[in-house]
């Protein structure tokens, strides 16, 4: 009994590892696949000595409460703290009603850049935390911020 136990975790294990995340936005369908450690997204390696370094200002935004339908946007400030040129490849909210808006060209050593966030609370209800998932040629690849509030519903009529 215990080797079948074993065996339905091990394979559970094997299978989620080479699962990819799949996010539906609109019509159209964007993969991303999470790197090993040591290597970018297209599998080569990096050089984890000099790799770049991506440390954020704050890696949580709590915008508080606002009224469902309103918009709120914020801009995850980061600077490159590795010896290399930091290169971002794609930055995937959890949902649809968040966009993110990142730096298309390379980050040197030492600079700072911008993720743009906009949280749209149409149809929206209640505690909020939609994370935004950064990849790029950093060690590991990716990196998560969070945007976090509560979305107050208009009252209905009585």
């Amino acid at each position: 009994m215990k080797r079948i136990f074993l065996g339905i975790i091990t394979a559970g294990m094997l299978a989620a590892c080479h699962q990819s995340n799949k996010t539906q936005q609109s019509n159209t369908t964007t993969e991303t696949t999470v790197s090993a450690p040591g290597t970018t997204p297209a599998g080569a390696p990096v050089d984890t000595a000099n790799a770049p370094i991506i440390r954020f200002e704050k890696d949580s935004y709590n915008f508080g409460k606002i009224n469902q339908g309103d918009k709120v946007s914020y801009d995850f400030k980061f600077t490159n703290a590795g010896k290399t040129p930091l290169i971002i490849t794609d930055a995937v909210a959890s949902c649809g009603c968040t966009k993110p808006d990142w730096p298309k060209e390379p980050i040197k050593p030492g600079d700072k850049g911008v993720i743009k966030v906009v949280f749209n609370s149409a149809g929206k209800d209640g505690l909020q935390d939609k994370l935004i998932t950064i990849t790029g040629n950093t060690v590991p690849t990716q990196s998560v911020v969070h945007l976090v509030g509560e979305v107050i519903a208009p009252k209905s009529a009585k």
